[in-house]
């Protein structure tokens, strides 16, 4: 009996090995407005906040409130990483949103990508890990109160 359990612990400490194996991130970067243009995100998010990514111009700032990150993830298994990437994207604009929305802000700006705090910085793109299992997009901004 003793034998059997420490086999059958072998099989599953050899399985979840192999899991995390296949679950390796790749770093893919994706066009910002091809995921903004993907599941209703333009609609979602409102004209309530604005967005600004990188290095984009903006109107001039009142005041910074804070600055703030999110990590989000999502199921990617069967899933292109086209559409598992804009889906996460999404996810992640929309706790933005919500952040700025609990902080008072207008908008959010210098948005950057973020992933296990190595910033990639674009006003075009955001960097997307994508692994068997699941799909991942970590985001850090600035919340901000634009002039009038």
């Amino acid at each position: 009996m003793k034998k059997m359990f420490a086999i059958a612990a072998l099989l599953v400490a050899s399985s979840v090995t192999s899991v995390n194996a296949f679950a390796a991130d790749t770093m893919v970067k994706l066009p910002i407005a091809d995921a903004l243009a993907a599941n209703n995100a333009q609609q979602r998010l409102g004209d309530t906040v604005k967005f600004y990514f990188g290095s984009q111009k903006t109107p001039k700032i009142a005041s910074v409130i804070a600055t703030d990150k999110t990590s989000q993830r999502t199921n990617g298994f069967n899933k292109s990483t086209d559409t598992a990437c804009q889906w996460v994207f999404l996810s992640a604009m929309l706790a933005l949103q919500k952040r700025a929305n609990e902080l008072g802000a207008d908008a959010v700006v210098n948005i950057v990508s973020n992933f296990k705090d190595q910033e990639f910085s674009s006003v075009t793109e955001y960097e997307c890990a994508d692994g068997a299992i699941m799909a991942g997009v970590a985001l850090k901004a600035d919340f901000v109160k634009l002039a009038k």
